[in-house]
Order: C-alpha cells, then sequence, then structure tokens
C-alpha cells in the first residue's frame, strides 16, 4: 500500500527498528534497555530523513537531539538509581526522573514541545510509526517502574493538552499529534489498571490511526482546506466519518470500547474528577474531529469535471471494509461485557 516503503534500505531500517524494541522490552537490565532505545533512535532518523524535502531533514535533526537528549538523562538517572537505591527519598524522585525521560521519549507533556513539529516534516506512513510503534519501548519500560501519583498528574494533563492544543489548527499531521497526545493520556491509564488493557487499548489505536493516515495519504491530504476542494467519493466520505468518530470514542463505534473499560475501572475505584476531565477532553476532541468532516460533507466545493479524484476499487474496498470493522464496536462490545 504504501509503495515507498518497499525498497531494500527501508526495509532494513523498519526490520531494525521493530528488532530494537524487541530487544528493549526482553532486556533483562536497564542497560539493555538503553541499548535498544538508541538502536531504535539511529534505525527510525534514516526512515524519516529525505534528501529532497527539507522539512523532513529538519525533523530528522530535532527528533534525533530530543530522543539523544531523554537517552542521556535516561543512561544517568539509571547510574544514579544503582549508587542510591537504598535511599527512599532519592528513591521517589529518581523514579520521577526516569519517568520522564521516558516521557520525552514517547512525546508526552510536558516534553511534548517537539512532537507535533517533527510529525509536521513527516510522510503520513511516517507519522504512523511515530504515533504508535515509537510510544511501545518507552511505555512498557515506564510499566517496569512508574511513579503513581506523577503519573495521574501526566495522564490529567495529556488529555488536557492533547484536546486543547488541537482546537488552533489546519494541519492534518498536527491534528493527528495532538490526538495521538491526548489519546496517550488514555494510554498511561491502562498502565495503571493492567497490561492486557494497555496492549488491548494499542491495537485498537493502532487500527484507528493506521485507516486515517492511509485515507490521507491515499487522498493525498495534508491540510484541512484540501477537504474543501476534494471531488470525493461520497462512501469514503461515509468511511472518514465513521473513523473520526471511532477515534474520538463516540459510544456506537469500536474506538469507545476500550475507553469504556477505563472509564469502568476509574469509576469503580472513586476516581471520578480524573473521569469528569477526561470525558469532557473526549468533547473537545470530537469538535475538531468533526469540524473536519463538517468541512468535507456540507462545504459547496468546486466541482470541476477534470478535478477527480481516482483510487482503486481494491482500495476503497479495503477502506470501507475497515471502516465496517470499525463501526462493530457495540456488537464487540456487548460480547465481551455479558
Amino acid at each position: 500500500m504504501f509503495l515507498t516503503i518497499f525498497n531494500s534500505n527501508k526495509m532494513f531500517f523498519l526490520f531494525i527498528l521493530f528488532f530494537s524494541t524487541l530487544i528493549s522490552i526482553s532486556a533483562n537490565s536497564w542497560f539493555g534497555c538503553w541499548i535498544g532505545l538508541e538502536i531504535n533512535l539511529l534505525s527510525f532518523i534514516p526512515l524519516i530523513s529525505n534528501s529532497n524535502n527539507l522539512l523532513a531533514s529538519e525533523a530528522s535533526l530535532k527528533y534525533f537531539l530530543t530522543q539523544s537528549i531523554a537517552s542521556i538523562n535516561f543512561l544517568f538517572f539509571i547510574l544514579f538509581n544503582i549508587f542510591f537505591m537504598k535511599n527512599f527519598e532519592m528513591n521517589n524522585l529518581i523514579s520521577i526522573m526516569i519517568n520522564s525521560t521516558l516521557l520525552m521519549k514517547m512525546g508526552s507533556v510536558p516534553f511534548h514541545f517537539w512532537f507535533p513539529n517533527i510529525v509536521e516534516g513527516l510522510s503520513w506512513f511516517n507519522c504512523f510509526i511515530l504515533m504508535t510503534w515509537q510510544k511501545i519501548t518507552p511505555m512498557i519500560l515506564l510499566s517496569y517502574y512508574f511513579n503513581k501519583n506523577f503519573l495521574i498528574l501526566i495522564m490529567i494533563m495529556n488529555t488536557m493538552i492533547g484536546a486543547i492544543g488541537g482546537l488552533n489548527q489546519t494541519s492534518l499531521r498536527k491534528l493527528m499529534a495532538f490526538s495521538s497526545i491526548n489519546n496517550l493520556g488514555w494510554m498511561l491509564a491502562t498502565i495503571l489498571i493492567s497490561e492486557n488493557l494497555w496492549m488491548f487499548y494499542l491495537l485498537m489505536y493502532s487500527f484507528l490511526i493506521s485507516i486515517m493516515c492511509i485515507s490521507f495519504y491515499l487522498l493525498n491530504m495534508y491540510f484541512i482546506n484540501q477537504l474543501f476542494l476534494l471531488n470525493m467519493n461520497p462512501m469514503i466520505k461515509i468511511s472518514l466519518l465513521i473513523n473520526f468518530l471511532s477515534l474520538g470514542g463516540l459510544p456506537p463505534f469500536i474506538g469507545f470500547f476500550p475507553k469504556w473499560m477505563i472509564i469502568n475501572f476509574l469509576i469503580m475505584n472513586k476516581i471520578y474528577l480524573m473521569t469528569f476531565i477526561f470525558i469532557m477532553m473526549s468533547l473537545i476532541m470530537l469538535f475538531f474531529y468533526i469540524r473536519i468532516i463538517y468541512s468535507s460533507f456540507m462545504f459547496n466545493y468546486l466541482k470541476m469535471k477534470w478535478f477527480k479524484i481516482y483510487i482503486k476499487n481494491n482500495i476503497i474496498f479495503f477502506i470501507n471494509m475497515l471502516c465496517f470493522i470499525s463501526s462493530l464496536g457495540l456488537i464487540f462490545s456487548t460480547f465481551f461485557f455479558y
């Protein structure tokens, strides 16, 4: 589908990228985890740096700088942890510091400033990798050693900044980046609950983000105003609508299902304020998703006979099939809960 990835160089770096994540996850020491993170960084940079595109070169440099700073800090605090392991107060501080470096790695608040800027310079395929696969290693390492109170504060900030930051954007890539920051808040909540739920949430989120990235890649869209001009197939518009609403977590769709499980857990544990903030921020997310859809559905777009988008039928069928799976959320959730 993404024909640009099927050359031997990129396939080689992609393989190393996936392999490095497995190294970090299966390492039995912090030093092994750090080596995996470094290999991951050095394999992702060749994928994003494209000599033809200045924005991509700038993005690769910014990515390298932020990730290497996070890696240096990570290594420093691991060594620090070895020296002060028996001192309880220092241990608390070190756990916050190690958590901070991992949060910086995944582009979480308050270290999120690099994330939308870098996403802006990437292709849709690289955006997909950065928003899904690159979050796996830091989040699993975070689940090994986290400071609960610190993580709860970070979760709330993630959902708030992800929702508010996306309001002012016209670039679809930046919107997806802020959406990713918002979903990161929910994903961190699943770490506190169970690893299985985290994996389920990540799979669901990756599934929905992949549909969005494939759709935007095929339509060659990067900004909201491109949706006004498109003489699109109504089925593509409907599939975009369904997948955006699913990504926002609207009840009948499958994107709501993992969020429902998190809300259920938070209410059972009487964490009402956090639940309220999470739900309110989801409403703001839905507002700017609907704004994108509204522009493609309602505006009088330029209808010129020569300005048509032709997409192969089998690809439209593929997108519609994924969209059908996305709309089956209520049925799946009924099976799981009853």
